[in-house]
C-alpha cells in the first residue's frame, strides 16, 4: 500500500533495486564487446524517438559475432559459458595422475579478467559492490559457485606440495562456541602419516578463531611465510598458519567488501571465499564440519545442508574427494570457551580424557580424513586408528612437536599451567529448578567478547586467559543455586554485563526432553 512507501524496508527495497540495476549496467558495459548490446549507438537527440542500432551492432546482430569473430551473447548465455570451465583428473597406469585445467576460451577469459582486474585495483570498490549486492539478492548456480572459486583461487598462489610423498588433507569448520576440533585431529591425522596444510582464520563476532587460540601459546607463530610453512609440513607433517598474501588474495579484498556491504552471509560467496582458500593448499581431500544451531552463523539445519552440498559440489568439481558433516551447535562444544581454557581442553583429549563430545567429533572428523586419503580401507578402521593414536600418546607427541616447530613452548602441553590464566572468576547460578531445556550458544559467545575473549573488528586484541567454564548440558537436571557456568576474567568492570548475558541464555523446563540433541546429523557426499 501506499502509504508504507515511507517504511525502511522499502527504501532498503528500492535501494538494492537500484544496485542490482547498477551492476547490470556496468557488466553490460564491460563485456559490450561480447553481448548483442550497442558498442556505438547513436546520439539520441530527440527523448522520445525510437532508438536505432548503430551499425556495427546491426551487423553483430546479422551474424551473431562479435568484430573478433567470436560468438555474440546474451547477459546470460555468457555467464552460460563460464561455468564451463572444468578441471579434469588424467589417470595413467600404474596409479599415476596428473591434472589439468580446460584452456579458458576468448570468451572467459574476457570474463575472467574481472576478477583479476579487481584483485589488481582496476575496478573500483562501488563496481565490485553493486556485484556483490546483486549476487546476495539472486544467487547463483553451483556452476557459477564453482567459477567464481577459481578466478578466487587463481589469484594467488597454489601450493606445490608435490614433493611431500604423504597425501594431503585439511578440515575447515564453519565454527561455533567451543570449537577447537583443529587442534585436536591436525595432530592425531600427522601422526597418522598425512599431510595437514591447515590456512585457518581469526575469531570474528561470537566464535573464536584457531589462530587466536594458538596465539594463547607463549611464543607460537601463526605467521610463518609459505616457505617456513613448508618447512614445518617436511619436518612434522602438520602446520597451522593463518592466510598469507599470496594465498587468494582476491578473497581477502572481496571479503571486507562484503563485511560492509552486509553481503557477508551469501552460500554462493561463503563457498567461494572457503574454498578458494582450502584449494590453494594443494590438498588431496577435504573434511567439512558445517555446524548449525544457535551458537552458529547458521542458524536453520537446512541451511547448513544446502551449503555444504554446495562446496562439497565445488571441492568433486576440482577434483578434491570432499565430505560435509551437519552438526549440532544448539550448546557449547566441548566444556569450556575461551582461547586458554579451549587450548588446555585440546590437550586433556589428546591425553585421553577430555569430554566426551568433543573427543568422540575429532575422532570422527579425523576418522574421515584417513578414509578420505584411503590410509585405510574403512571408516571402523580409521575411527580405530584415531582412537590408537591417542591412546599411545603419538598424537599429543606430534602436538608437541608442532608446537615447538612454530616457535611455541611445548612444555605447555605436560604443564597446561604454563597458558595464560585469568585473575578472577565468578559463577552464574540456576535462579530456579528444573531441567535445562535450551541455551543461546550466541549470547554466551557474546558474553565472551565483552569480557575481552572476542573481537567486533579484525584488529581489536584479545585477552586470552579470560573464558567460560560450563557446567550443565541440555538435558541435565539442575538444582536452584547450582552453578550453570564459571567465568574466568581480569576486568571487573565487564563482570556484570557479561553475568547478566549468561543468566539470560538458559532456559528451563519442569520435563526433561524426550532425547537429548544428537551431535552429529547427517553426512553430505562420500558414503563407505
Amino acid at each position: 500500500p501506499i502509504h508504507h512507501r515511507l517504511e525502511d524496508r522499502v527504501k532498503a527495497h528500492i535501494f538494492l533495486c537500484m544496485l542490482a540495476y547498477y551492476l547490470a549496467w556496468h557488466l553490460r558495459q564491460a563485456w559490450k564487446p561480447l553481448l548483442f548490446d550497442d558498442e556505438d549507438p547513436a546520439p539520441q537527440l530527440d527523448p522520445v524517438a525510437k532508438a536505432r542500432r548503430s551499425a556495427q551492432a546491426e551487423r553483430k546482430a546479422r551474424s551473431k559475432q562479435t568484430t573478433s569473430g567470436q560468438r555474440c551473447h546474451s547477459l546470460t548465455t555468457l555467464l552460460d559459458e563460464l561455468a564451463t570451465r572444468t578441471r579434469n583428473t588424467i589417470r595413467l597406469h600404474r596409479g599415476a595422475s596428473f591434472e589439468q585445467l580446460t584452456q579458458p576460451t576468448q570468451t572467459q577469459a574476457h570474463a575472467l579478467a574481472l576478477i583479476n582486474g579487481y584483485t589488481r585495483g582496476e575496478i573500483p570498490d562501488y563496481q565490485m559492490a553493486a556485484w556483490l549486492m546483486a549476487v546476495w539478492l539472486r544467487g547463483m548456480t553451483r556452476a557459477e559457485a564453482a567459477a567464481l572459486t577459481e578466478a578466487m583461487l587463481h589469484s594467488g598462489e597454489i601450493l606445490d606440495l608435490s614433493d611431500l610423498p604423504a597425501k594431503k588433507v585439511d578440515k575447515h569448520s564453519t565454527g561455533g562456541i567451543g570449537d577447537k576440533t583443529s587442534l585436536i585431529l591436525a595432530p592425531i591425522v600427522a601422526a597418522g602419516g598425512l599431510v595437514v596444510p591447515m590456512i585457518s582464520g581469526r575469531g570474528l563476532g561470537h566464535t573464536g578463531g584457531t589462530l587466536d587460540k594458538l596465539e594463547s601459546i607463549p611464543g607460537f607463530n601463526v605467521n610463518l611465510s609459505l616457505a617456513e610453512f613448508r618447512r614445518v609440513l617436511r619436518e612434522c607433517g602438520m602446520g597451522l598458519i593463518g592466510q598469507t598474501p599470496e594465498i587468494a588474495p582476491a578473497d581477502k579484498k572481496i571479503y571486507a567488501l562484503r563485511d560492509v556491504t552486509a553481503t557477508v552471509e551469501n552460500h554462493a560467496l561463503i563457498c567461494a571465499s572457503i574454498m578458494s582458500k582450502k584449494l590453494a593448499e594443494g590438498i588431496d581431500a577435504l573434511v567439512l564440519d558445517v555446524k548449525f544451531g544457535s551458537g552458529a552463523f547458521i542458524k536453520r539445519e537446512e541451511d547448513a545442508v544446502r551449503l555444504a552440498e554446495l562446496m562439497v559440489d565445488t571441492g568433486r568439481r576440482f577434483g578434491k574427494k570432499v565430505v560435509a558433516l551437519i552438526t549440532d551447535m544448539n550448546q557449547p562444544l566441548g566444556r569450556v570457551a575461551g582461547h586458554a581454557l579451549e587450548v588446555a581442553e585440546c590437550i586433556e583429549v589428546l591425553s585421553g580424557r577430555g569430554p566426551e563430545d568433543l573427543g568422540a567429533l575429532s575422532i570422527e572428523l579425523s576418522a574421515w580424513m584417513f578414509y578420505l586419503c584411503k590410509r585405510v580401507k574403512s571408516l571402523d578402521e580409521a575411527r580405530a586408528l584415531a582412537d590408537s593414536l591417542i591412546k599411545s600418546g603419538k598424537a599429543r607427541e606430534k602436538f608437541k612437536q608442532g608446537i615447538a616447530l612454530q616457535g611455541g613452548d611445548p612444555r605447555v602441553v605436560d604443564e597446561p599451567g604454563g597458558l595464560p590464566k585469568a585473575k578472577h572468576r565468578a559463577e552464574v547460578t540456576s535462579s530456579a529448578p528444573g531441567h535445562l531445556s535450551a541455551i543461546n550458544a550466541e549470547a554466551l559467545g557474546t558474553a565472551l567478547a565483552i569480557l575481552g575473549g572476542g573481537r567486533e573488528k579484525k584488529e581489536d586484541s584479545i585477552d586470552h586467559a579470560v573464558g567460560l567454564e560450563f557446567h550443565k548440558r541440555i538435558g541435565d537436571r539442575v538444582a536452584k543455586g547450582e552453578a550453570l557456568v564459571t567465568i574466568h576474567y581480569n576486568d571487573v568492570r565487564r563482570l556484570s554485563e557479561a553475568q547478566a548475558i549468561i543468566a539470560a541464555s538458559y532456559q528451563f523446563s519442569a520435563e526433561p526432553p524426550r532425547e537429548r540433541p544428537k551431535l552429529i546429523r547427517k553426512l553430505i557426499g562420500e558414503t563407505q
